[in-house]
């Protein structure tokens, strides 16, 4: 027997306003954060873990977008960011890939979430690549006061975000349109917060 959830999978543009939404987020990632991790800790590989690991991918990442991206400024950007520290919170439980295009929604608001069979222990901030792939203000400051994050939880979420974006972008730039879309977005966000940071 199939069973059929009402909704449109979400894109990177059209819930970027819906308030409703971002609070029906913040319940889903508190919900999967209180999930026992049975002393579990991150796997060691992917997103989640540290950020410095990725520097080699990141690079490739610059190189193979050079003349397509604003390469300097992402440069600049990632230097700060990678250098964030994880801090004392330990893992928790993660969905690990809140992107759009695993998100239902439905009369703007959550109906769904996909591909759940990757939820396991990470960085708390992994899942709030959600907040830069799908918000602008102000429904992203509405997830973060549903979270309850503090300025480097944040900072990192941002982080895991930027890795994520800069991959798609351009790897996804001839196959599949929709991703790439997602990622150029999600970096666009990204440098319009840190453009006061960089006055």
């Amino acid at each position: 027997m199939q069973t059929w959830i009402p909704g449109e999978t979400a894109t990177p543009d059209e819930p970027a306003a819906s308030v409703a939404f971002a609070h029906d987020l913040a319940e889903f990632i508190r919900d999967v954060r209180a999930i026992d991790t049975r002393g579990r800790t991150f796997r060691g590989h992917g997103r989640g873990g540290d950020l410095q690991s990725h520097t080699a991918w990141m690079e490739a990442c610059f190189e193979k977008s050079t003349g397509f991206l604003d390469v300097a400024r992402l440069r600049r950007i990632w230097a700060r960011l990678r250098r964030l520290p994880r801090g004392s919170s330990g893992d928790t439980m993660t969905h690990g890939d809140l992107i759009p295009g695993n998100l239902l929604i439905a009369r703007g608001r959550l109906a769904g979430v996909l591909d759940v069979g990757g939820l396991g222990p990470a960085d708390p901030a992994l899942d709030l690549v959600s907040a830069w792939h799908l918000l602008d203000d102000p429904p992203r400051r509405q997830l973060r006061q549903g979270l309850g994050c503090d300025d480097l939880e944040w900072q990192r979420g941002k982080a895991w975000a930027f890795v994520q974006a800069m991959g798609a972008a351009w790897y996804y730039r001839e196959t599949n349109q929709a991703m790439s879309h997602m990622g150029q977005v999600t970096l666009q966000r990204l440098i319009a917060d840190e453009q006061p940071r960089e006055a």
